[in-house]
């Protein structure tokens, strides 16, 4: 490669790098969010590579015109070779202007199209040149090798960075994406915790000394995972046009992000063993809402907050999650002169702002509490919840896998029988000419202390 062709290479890696730098501010600044620690581990990385690739640069251009002082060719080739490098190569570099997640939906477009067969899918893939990485994950997947064959290495980084997208567009769709500091721990482990402490009392002269015992348990996060199947026609499958990869993209992130948050705060979500973990609000003694003016609010909060503060929980981290409809309620309280209740909260789908100076954190799937009877009798609304993020331990392996089939029998129902019975109805996805499309992903998460959640129910303030 010519000298010209190289500085041009690397002007091209060090714009793809800058604007990567770029998104992740935009995204922080759009979310209202510092950066977390993987972001701000991937910044540094990225401005690292921008100063020595301007390093480089610089050095390239002073031997280019060296190399063109003393009428040497700056690669081997004939001097009309030379004469072109010294005088320049014009050399467009253009990026991409598809939505992300666009490689992960091609591949599973392509996986669906082939019925499963890889290498027409990767014949498939050729067809779409705006993401050529697409085909060459699935030639990757044709052709054997080992673990020492370099030419895997391309393959398995862009297999990865796809799935990585995708997980990117699912994150910030949940309530778990967007509450900043939980405490991120790897499958399977076990945390001992102290659940009650030593005695120490006053002792006369000659007296005996009190002895006592701690007492501890374990906190245990296995592996426990989602699931869905997205069924389309085939003649969806074989239309090409974006609108076809945004259905199928956007169904499976709403699914997907629907399902994740209702479990995460679903206080009737209790654990089921080597299944599910209890949502972090089951179990939790409920401060039923007293009233629907700013008043009430005031007291029903300090009554949550004052929970955090008898378990010894300092409420530094602690993020208020609610709907936006009750958000919207709290929002436009006036007082009597006029002037809003809560000024610092925010309705605009991305970050809720703050209330009472705790963030706030908005989704409509935290399920409705439904009016009881009592005693207590609650009254039918919403939930306001308040967590201490820190306190949240959460694993995710961050990966979404997927499965194509196009031959097998389903029951078309969001609550298969299990195990099937005489009367459950299965549908061929062969006979109908349909395909079915399986996503996967491996999730759980629990608390490390009891008193880390607590919430309002039956919330109607406005």
């Amino acid at each position: 490669m010519d000298i010209a062709a190289q500085i041009a290479a690397f002007e091209a890696k060090r714009a793809s790098t800058q604007s990567r730098m770029e998104e992740i501010m935009t995204k922080a600044a759009t979310e209202g969010t510092t950066l977390d620690a993987a972001e701000q581990e991937e910044y540094d990385g990225l401005e690292a590579d921008v100063e020595a690739i301007d390093a480089h640069i610089k050095r390239l251009r002073s031997l280019q015109k060296t190399l063109a002082a003393k009428g040497v060719p700056a690669v081997g080739g004939s001097s009309e070779e030379a004469s072109a490098a010294r005088g320049g190569t014009r050399i467009e570099v253009k990026g991409t202007n598809l939505p992300k997640g666009t490689t992960f939906t091609r591949y599973a477009m392509a996986l669906a199209r082939s019925k499963g067969n890889l290498m027409q899918a990767a014949e498939i893939a050729k067809g779409w040149s705006d993401t050529p990485q697409v085909e060459t994950v699935l030639k990757a997947a044709v052709a054997a090798g080992t673990t020492t064959d370099t030419n895997w290495a391309k393959p398995l980084v862009e297999y990865q960075n796809m799935v990585s997208e995708f997980a990117e567009l699912l994150r910030p769709a949940t309530i778990i994406g967007r509450i900043q500091g939980l405490r991120r721990v790897p499958f399977e482990i076990k945390i001992p915790r102290q659940t009650g402490g030593s005695s120490v009392g006053w002792v006369g002269e000659g007296k005996p000394k009190p002895v006592s015992a701690l007492s501890f348990d374990q906190i245990s996060l296995g592996r426990a995972k989602t699931a869905g199947i997205v069924v389309i026609t085939d003649e969806l499958a074989r239309a090409s046009s974006p609108a076809a990869e945004g259905l199928v993209r956007d169904d499976l992130i709403a699914q997907t992000a629907q399902f994740t948050d209702s479990q995460f705060v679903d206080p009737d979500k209790a654990a089921t063993a080597g299944v599910s973990p209890a949502s972090i609000t089951n179990g939790v003694a409920a401060v039923t809402a007293t009233g629907t003016d700013a008043d009430a609010f005031r007291n029903d909060a300090y009554a949550v907050m004052a929970k955090f503060v008898q378990a010894n929980l300092s409420l530094a981290g602690a993020v208020w999650v609610m709907t936006e409809t009750q958000a919207l309620g709290l929002a436009l309280m006036l007082n009597p002169l006029g002037q809003r209740e809560f000024p610092d909260l925010q309705i605009n789908g991305a970050s809720g702002g703050t209330l009472l100076g705790l963030p706030v954190v908005l989704s409509e799937n935290i399920p409705a509490q439904a009016a009881v009877t009592g005693p207590p009798a609650i009254p039918a609304g919403s939930r306001i919840i308040l967590i201490k993020a820190s306190e949240i331990l959460l694993a995710d392996d961050g990966e979404t896998m997927l499965d194509v089939s196009s031959e097998a029998s389903l029951q078309m129902d969001s609550a298969p029988s299990d195990p099937p019975t005489a009367t459950t109805v299965l549908i061929s996805l062969w006979q109908m000419n349909m395909i079915g499309i399986r996503a996967e992903r491996y999730i759980n998460w629990g608390k490390r202390r009891a008193g880390a959640v607590q919430y309002i129910t039956g919330t109607n303030y406005r």
